[in-house]
């Protein structure tokens, strides 16, 4: 397990909110595993910024995982590899931190989903 609790800052949960409305997709946590691929997709560092928790979302790991826990994990382990980045726990933590944090900023930041078909079309490409 990667950390027990997921959390989301305000910000971000507004923008998780605007794209379950777009989408019609109900849950956070879904959004969430779309988001967090979506930055390790993008392959660079995401900028190490303080985070404000405050008015966020919680979310136990397992709820934002689901039975795919391992497979989260190995991906974000796979990417520190591949960017010479260290892989004990604080550092797994920061960086999966950061990429969801981006990855939902880059989702609702596109203005290209508008349904979930533009959503799926991602995953597509």
């Amino acid at each position: 397990m990667l950390m027990k609790q997921v959390r989301i800052s305000a910000q971000s949960k507004d923008k998780l909110s605007r794209l379950k409305g777009k989408t019609g997709i109900k849950n956070w946590n879904i959004l969430a595993r779309w988001a967090f691929c979506y930055s390790l997709k993008e392959g660079s560092i995401p900028v190490d910024i303080a985070i404000e928790y405050e008015g966020g979302v919680e979310m136990s790991w397992h709820t934002f995982a689901g039975d795919m826990g391992c497979v989260y994990e190995a991906l974000l382990i796979d990417w520190c590899r591949n960017n010479c980045l260290e892989t004990d726990e604080i550092a797994l933590a920061k960086y999966f931190t950061l990429h969801l944090e981006r990855g939902i900023g880059y989702l609702s930041g596109t203005n290209f989903i508008r349904s979930i078909d533009d959503l799926l079309a991602l995953g597509l490409e």
